[in-house]
Parts: C-alpha cells; structure tokens; sequence
C-alpha cells in the first residue's frame, strides 16, 4: 500500500500534516494563495486583531548566523556562515478586520478544501475585551476559516493582558477558550507561550475552557547579540532594542521538551509542533512525540517567504521514511517514542554506582556528621 500523506485533525481533513505557520509570510491573501499552490496542507493567518498595531521603525525581522571555523554569532551575512536561528519583534498584522474578512472569503472560495487557520487576538482585562474574541471568531469563521487559532503566546505584546501574558495565566487561558467556544462552529486551537514554568499547567487550562488541540511552541522571549566593535545591538531602532521573538533551528530540542510535557500528560489530546523544522528529519521529531500537525516558518521565510521548497522536501522526506519503516499512514508512528521521555532517575547507572540524585552522597554524609558535632 502507498504511503498516505493525508490526515484528519481535531476533525480536518488535511492533504498532508504540514501547515505554514501564523508568520510575515501569511500576511496576505495572495501569500496564503501561493502556499497552497506551493502543497501546504494548511495555513495559519498572520494573527488579526480588532486594535491598531504600528511596528517599529526599521527590520522586523532578521537571521542569526553562525560560523563553523569560529564561535562567532551575527547577523551579518557572511560566507561559509549557516542559519542558527531567525529573530523578530514583529507584533500582530497592522491590517484590520474588515481588511481581512474579505480576503479570508476570497482564499476559501478559491480553495475550498485546502484548510485555512485564522490566528485572532484580542485582550482578557474587561468583558469587552473577552467579547472582542468572540468578535474575531465570529467574522472569520463566517467567511469561511476552517478552524481558529487563540495567540497566546506573543512574546512582546506591551499589554499586560494580551498575548504570552495571557498565556501564562491558567484562569485566563480558560476563560479566553471557553469564551471562543460559546460562539465558535469550527475547531479552536490554543497556541501556548513556551516562556512559563510549567507547560502542562497552562495547556490544561486551554482543555479546561475547551480547546480542541494546543500548539507549541511559539519562539521564545531573547534579545539580538551586541556587536563587539559597535558595541550596539545588531538589530536596534535609534539604538534601543526590546525582547524579541527567537525561532528557527536553535529552538527544536527546546520546542521538542515542551511537546514531550504536553503529550505525556494529555496522550488522548490534539497536538500542533512548531519550532525549527526544515525538513522531515526535524518534524519526525515532533510526530515521534505525538503530534498531528507541524507547523513552519523560519525555513519558509527564507525560501520565496512561503516555502515551495521546504514543503516539497517535507512531503518527499515523509513519503521516503513511510516506505522505508513501512508505515502506511501518519498514526502509524505517531507518538511512538513519547514514552521514552522519562524521569532523570529512571536512566539506568552503572551496576556498581547507587544513584544519589546527583549529589555525593559521601561527601555530604560527612557534611552532616561535622554538622551535628
């Protein structure tokens, strides 16, 4: 039997599990359009919010290089220098709703069996604020959005109640799904901040207020590296910088460890991967774990800003490890390998060593005993 690339997720059904995610590159109906010619299984909306968003004045976004003959970090491009991780300070799309209702009909009556995620966002302060949710969800799934996408997890929203703010709040996080999912006819996802002590918590306040499926991890809180001869920050606007978003390759083992918390603790629950994937080597890690869905955005970026590439590398690569393991659909290897992320003292020691949970046992012992004399 041929390997099957199509999947059904919290009810979709998707041509094939890999999304571009809500990035620069969603920002428009046409890129939308041209990343679904391109084979993307799905598309998440650049996030769209009811209040005004101006970026800053200069990049939103740059890469940050390393070099394989030195220790150095920059983001100046240089030859023989290979992509580390990509970094922005890009806040929500600046277009309104009305700007974007009618672009969201017109990508789904172009394609209408390809899925199209709108990202929304709005505040959690006031009951305006929780109606302006319902708003957003209500406009976009009318014109015909397949699903929702809660942000949650934007990392540099100044409000104090939008974005990973709300994100690191049980109660909030609940109360936002729950108030989406009194009006909303298509699934809703919950994008988490990975910037919280504990993951699992939040994630279980998303299922508590009804979420369908969690998606993490967005890129994590970080500054731009300061030039050692400028002695400037490498990305700045009239010399001042603030927390940005780290994504791209340096973000997979870490974005990896947040997605092992959540599947063992909800094994029964939907589950979106995003961070560091480029090809299928890196988003295998993400279904071995449990995952559904992937999502992409730094290798699409750099790649025509949508990934033609990237997306037919994925498919090739899935298709590749399918027939090589001899697996016939995505369920068949999905979360094999979560089980094998386990407690620190369940690796096994050496025979002959006692695991005293890192310390020496020895040397404390006779820390005590001096103590206690």
């Amino acid at each position: 039997m041929a390997a099957q690339l199509s999947t059904v997720f919290t009810g979709l059904r998707f041509e094939n599990p890999f999304l571009l995610s809500s990035a620069p590159p969603t920002e428009s109906d046409s890129n939308i359009m041209r990343a679904f010619d391109a084979g993307w299984g799905g598309v998440v909306t650049k996030t769209i919010g009811l209040h005004p968003v101006v970026n800053v004045d200069g990049p939103k976004t740059k890469f940050l290089r390393a070099d394989a003959s030195s220790p150095r970090l920059s983001m100046q491009k240089r030859a023989g220098a290979v992509l580390q991780s990509s970094w922005n300070w890009e806040l929500i799309s600046d277009k309104t709703l009305d700007w974007w209702v009618p672009r969201i009909a017109r990508v789904k009556q172009a394609y209408p069996k390809h899925i199209l995620v709108a990202s929304i966002m709005a505040g959690s302060g006031s009951d305006q604020e929780l109606s302006n949710w319902q708003t957003l969800a209500k406009a976009c799934q009318d014109e015909g959005a397949d699903a929702l996408e809660l942000n949650l997890s934007c990392p540099h929203m100044d409000r104090k109640d939008m974005g990973s703010n709300i994100g690191k709040d049980q109660e909030l996080i609940s109360v936002v799904a729950e108030v989406v999912k009194e009006v909303a006819r298509v699934p809703v996802w919950a994008k988490l901040t990975p910037s919280t002590t504990d993951i699992v918590v939040e994630a279980r306040g998303a299922f508590l207020g009804g979420a369908d499926a969690i998606v993490s991890s967005n890129t994590f809180p970080s500054l731009p590296v300061i030039d050692p001869e400028t002695l400037e920050f490498e990305m700045n606007v009239d010399g001042l910088v603030s927390s940005g978003g780290l994504g791209g390759p340096s973000i997979l083992p870490l974005s990896m460890a947040k997605m092992a918390q959540l599947t063992q603790a909800f094994p029964d629950k939907a589950f979106s991967g995003i961070g560091g994937i480029a090809d299928f080597s890196h988003a295998l890690n993400y279904f071995l774990l449990g995952c559904g869905t992937v999502q992409v955005c730094t290798a699409a970026m750099l790649d025509h800003a949508i990934g033609p590439n990237v997306i037919k590398s994925l498919i090739a690569g899935m298709k590749a490890a399918m027939e090589r393991h001899g697996w016939n659909t995505l369920e068949d290897f999905r979360g094999i390998r979560r089980d094998r992320v386990v407690q620190h003292s369940r690796i096994r020691r050496p025979d002959s060593k006692d695991y005293h949970g890192g310390y020496d046992a020895e040397g404390y012992a006779a820390a005590e005993a001096a103590a206690e004399r």
